[in-house]
């Protein structure tokens, strides 16, 4: 994944380059990547980078005109054409496409710069004036920085494999992260699988001076934006489509080729909807499964063919369950596990998207914006697999998720649910495609919390701005069978029928009962998953685990050194994995959170 790596200690200058090589070497995941190196021995700075090569930072490193400011920049700013015009008349050289600008903004407003920055991004700023240097990410933390403090410096990098590579005493687990991640499928507070390793927050600025000091800065505190004046319904409706209008055209700029990916559902349909008149033709394309064309499917192909767009369909077929071993590594090396082995359909969708087009816009996070869904929390596994303290580390975790739960609603889906759960998808997607992701512009997010309490999960909102958009996108429902305007009863009976199918869909595959799959074993010759499977979802690991992985999870889980470097219960394992390939159990969860960690103990701890 593009990012950067690199430390601020007292090593010999010659020392540094090859560190640099080392670290960044680790990132540099596609051959699509460039990358470069600096060093700043009077600073004790050492800074590397890797970019996609013709992407909006691809021009690092950058220098003011008296070469006493330099920036390294990754990620991308989606910033308001005016801005630029304003350092073109302060009489600075933007005329390119690029992230040069920056280092102007920069130069112009200090340190208010980095609270200017709008999109997912991280980078250090290297200024000779103030003899100090500051280490930056994006107000969400999506930008992720992993960083580690010793004796010897401070230790930073976008890819937590780049710090287990240098530093031997961080390649244990942190028991409690792991607890986390077993049971809410991340770390939480900031936390990490490694021990010794933790993320940068969101919105931080952290100032070292020379000589090593170190001030935590923070541009932007949550806290600011939850008092915000509410607004009436009317006022916020308006408020809202004026700025969405506004917004969108930011994320359709520059040469490379950009496309839709487009679901069933109302984010991705808002975006469609407002397509700016210079932008009236984007590819679009949907991820499909095995069994039938998914609700995203279908109801994609007719919007597209409305709205008049081409539409291409990415379909997760024999090649992937052949391809799934190498998938499934890669996919959790390329994220140091944030994104786990389920996360390869996404790395199998977007190697395929990118010879659609080098750059993706997406509909994510619209409901956790608009709507304020929470769409994770602690679950009910099985953990006779895992060692004592994992257990203990699990049992801690519900009232570690409630703690973090007592805050403003939309603080905790932008601020802390994106930055530490949704990461892992998100992390997935930026090793193959530039992401870019409207409903997290800072415009948006400053409108949103302004939202009166009626309307702040209120789902017509979003119908509604569609509707105003392009009024013929709404003559279709979604996927969950909502209509705006509503048709009572028709719109209403829809509903209840989509959220069935759903539910039932659910039901069959992860969410399947112990007591349902011992009455389905026996019927497995009929295959009556085929009356459920593939109506919303793309992905059927329930039945990939036993009917296609069987091998696999044989060879990686029943393996004694497995066994014995993960310090996994044997039988606890033995039942979790032959149980569900018989089909008498649903281990599913159990299942990913295995092979999982064996791939992070193996490639990242062991090998690091």
């Amino acid at each position: 994944m593009p990012g950067i790596a690199g430390f601020i200690t007292k090593y010999p200058h010659a020392a540094s380059r090859p560190m640099l090589d080392e670290m960044i070497g680790t990132m540099k995941h596609d051959s699509s990547y460039i990358s470069g190196a600096e060093t700043f021995s009077g600073l004790g700075l050492g800074i590397a980078w890797t970019v996609f090569s013709g992407s909006f930072a691809d021009c690092m490193p950058v220098w003011n005109e008296t070469r006493d400011i330099c920036l390294i920049f990754v990620g991308e700013d989606h910033a308001d054409p005016s801005r630029l015009d304003w350092l073109r008349r302060n009489g600075h050289d933007v005329a390119r496409q690029d992230a040069s600008y920056l280092v102007h903004l920069y130069e112009e407003h200090g340190h208010d710069f980095f609270a200017m920055l709008n999109g997912v991004f991280s980078g250090v700023v290297v200024d000779l004036r103030k003899r100090e240097v500051c280490l930056f990410n994006d107000r969400y933390g999506m930008g992720r920085i992993y960083y580690h403090e010793n004796a010897h410096g401070f230790f930073f990098a976008s890819e937590a494999k780049a710090l287990l590579r240098l530093l031997p005493d961080t390649r244990q687990f942190d028991t409690t992260g792991v607890g986390e991640f077993l049971s809410c499928g991340c770390p939480l507070q900031n936390r990490t699988l490694f021990s010794g390793i933790s993320l940068l927050p969101g919105g931080a600025a952290w100032v070292f001076s020379e000589g090593g000091a170190l001030r935590r800065k923070h541009y932007l505190d949550p806290a600011r934006l939850e008092q915000s004046p509410l607004l009436a319904p009317r006022e916020y409706y308006e408020a809202l489509k004026d700025t969405w209008q506004r917004i969108l055209p930011r994320y359709f700029r520059g040469s490379a080729k950009s496309a839709l990916s487009l679901t069933g559902g109302v984010d991705s349909r808002m975006i469609l909807a407002w397509l700016p008149p210079e932008n009236g033709k984007i590819e679009c394309y949907t991820f499909a499964g095995p069994y039938r064309d998914c609700q995203d499917i279908s109801l994609s192909v007719r919007l597209a063919g409305i709205s008049r767009q081409d539409h291409t369909q990415i379909k997760l077929d024999r090649r992937f369950l052949d391809s799934f071993a190498d998938l499934s590594e890669k996919t959790v090396y390329f994220t140091d596990g944030a994104a786990e082995v389920k996360g390869s359909c996404d790395l199998f969708g977007q190697q395929h998207a990118r010879r659609i087009a080098p750059v993706r816009i997406s509909g994510v996070y619209g409901g956790e914006i608009l709507r304020r869904l929470v769409v994770f929390k602690p679950m009910n596994i099985d953990g006779s697999a895992f060692p004592p303290e994992w257990r203990h580390a699990m049992a801690q975790v519900p009232g570690t998720y409630r703690q973090e739960l007592r805050c403003h609603p939309l603080t905790f889906t932008a601020f802390k649910q994106a930055a530490w759960h949704m990461y892992g998808p998100l992390s997935v997607d930026r090793t193959q495609v530039v992401m870019r992701l409207p409903y997290l512009d800072n415009d948006l997010l400053d409108v949103v919390y302004r939202a009166p309490p009626p309307l702040a999960r209120d789902p017509e909102l979003s119908l509604r701005l569609i509707s105003d958009g392009d009024a013929k996108l709404n003559r279709i429902p979604t996927d969950r069978g909502l209509a705006y305007p509503p048709r009572p009863l028709l719109t209403k009976l829809h509903h209840l029928y989509q959220e069935f199918t759903f539910r039932a869909e659910y039901a069959y595959d992860y969410g399947m009962p112990q007591w349902l799959s011992r009455l389905d074993a026996p019927l497995r010759g009929l295959h009556i998953e085929r009356l459920f499977l593939g109506r919303h979802k793309f992905y059927h690991f329930r039945l990939w685990y036993r009917d296609h992985f069987g091998a696999l999870l044989r060879e990686r889980l029943l393996d004694p050194l497995t066994l014995s470097r993960l310090g996994l219960e044997r039988r606890a394992v033995e039942s979790i994995v032959e149980g569900h390939i018989s089909g008498r159990c649903n281990y599913t969860l159990e299942l990913h959170k295995l092979l999982s960690l064996e791939i992070i103990q193996r490639r990242l701890v062991d090998q690091a």
